[in-house]
Order: structure tokens, then sequence, then C-alpha cells
């Protein structure tokens, strides 16, 4: 499964009175597993400065933007790294709201909310009251972000890929995988790049009559069975496709 991890640093805070987006920051996920894939621009907002406030918080001033590209001349090469992979983002709307607003200059498609994943909303729901913002959310997994003295684009996204597997509860266990990855790389070792999903499913090892004789085992369980409330769940089906 591919996923992309995406942060945005902006002239302003509304995108809708014409505030722009000065760079994208972006970390492919492949199965949980960050790659050595990114995507990272800055981006010359054209008509518009930056607002004081919002250089405060990311550093980033006009004289630095002077000779980057706009983002029409950016926006293929993002197109095409983010592909339909789902979004990771923290606070999305905000972002997905700047990219569509530049989308929609270049009467291009905007992006769906339905392909993103807020990291803020899995916060609040995990940890109810917060502090959720990203700086907390580093020093509650212990997360090293010493280096992030502005923000930044893609330091940024490299920070929420590390959170997010923590909100998910997969960041040791990826974190190993990846660690060993960089270990046979730094020795010469061939490794592989990516995890490939399979093109076609494996055949299923069960016969029409095992599946039989496991429903026929599992009927001698009584109705408080687990696997009764798995197989029909309350107020769902049965298995034979009756309501319970």
């Amino acid at each position: 499964m591919r996923e992309v991890v995406l942060d945005t640093e902006t002239t302003g805070l509304d995108a809708r009175r014409g505030d722009r987006i000065i760079e994208i920051g972006c970390v492919e996920l492949i199965n949980r597993i960050p790659t050595d894939k990114t995507f990272h621009h800055y981006i010359h907002p054209e008509d518009r400065d930056v607002h004081p406030d919002a250089q405060a918080i990311h550093g980033i001033s006009m004289d630095q933007l002077r000779d980057k590209p706009k983002f029409h001349e950016v926006a293929p090469k993002f197109v095409e790294f983010i592909g339909d992979a789902p979004l990771v983002i923290h606070n999305a709307a905000f972002d997905i709201g700047f990219i569509n607003a530049e989308f929609q200059r270049l009467r291009h498609p905007a992006i769906g909310m339905d392909r993103v994943v807020d990291t803020l909303a899995l916060a609040k729901r995990k940890y109810p009251g917060g502090p959720n913002s990203l700086d907390a959310l580093c020093k509650r997994y212990q997360i090293d972000n010493s280096k992030r003295t502005f923000h930044g684009a893609l330091l940024d996204s490299w920070l929420l890929a590390e959170v997010y597997l923590e909100l998910l509860g997969e960041r040791q266990a990826t974190l190993g995988l990846a660690q060993a990855a960089t270990r046979q790389r730094s020795v010469g070792v061939a490794t592989i790049s990516a995890i490939r999903t399979r093109p076609r499913p494996l055949a299923a090892r069960l016969s029409e009559a095992d599946v039989a004789a496991h429903r026929a085992f599992v009927e001698t369980l009584g109705p408080e069975a687990l696997w009764i409330r798995f197989e029909r769940p309350e107020g769902g089906e049965n298995s034979s496709g009756q309501s319970g």
C-alpha cells in the first residue's frame, strides 16, 4: 500500500483571500515504511507577498523565493508524485484548501477529502483535550524534532510520518524494518527498494467442505461464542444472509 505524507507552507492563513503555497514537501510510505522517495519544492507566490506573521513561523522570505518556480511549473511533477495515493496530512483541511485553490487556478480537478488521512483528527480521538500539535505529538512520542527551529514542509513531513506510525501503533515494527534496510544498504547488500503488492491474490486453500465443517463446528459453540459475533454482528445478517 502506497501513502504520501504531505505538508505545505504558505504566505498566510487564508487561501480564499488569495494566500498562496510557497513550499510543498512529501514523503512516500510503502506499507507504512518510509522510502527514499520524496518531493520538495519552494514556490514563488506570484502576486502575493509573504505575511510577516507567516514568515515568523516558517522563516521563508520573499527574497528567498525570487528565483523559485511558480506553482503551475511544479504542478505536473507534484500530481505525478502523489498519484492516487492516500494523503497523510496534519490539520488536512488547511493544506487541502490551499492545494485545491492552486488547482482551481489551473482548472485541475480538486483533491477530495475522502482520500485524506488527517492525523490531527486521529490524535484528537486518541488524546481528547490534547495538546495535539505536531510538536506536542513529537514530544509525546519522544521523536527528535530539535532541528525544527522553523516549520518546513519536508522536515515536517518526515516528522509527521513518524507521528502517523505512532498514532497507528505501528512505529516500532516499521522502524525495525527500515533500520534493517538502512544497515543493508550501508554495507552494499542489494535490497528490495519497495514492497510490492501481488498483482493477483493467491488462490484460497480452503475447500467448500472445509468452510462447511468450520461453520458446523461454530454452531456447536452456542449463541455467545466469539466466532458467532464475528461472523454475524449484532443487528446484522447471519451467514445465510437472513437478518438475525
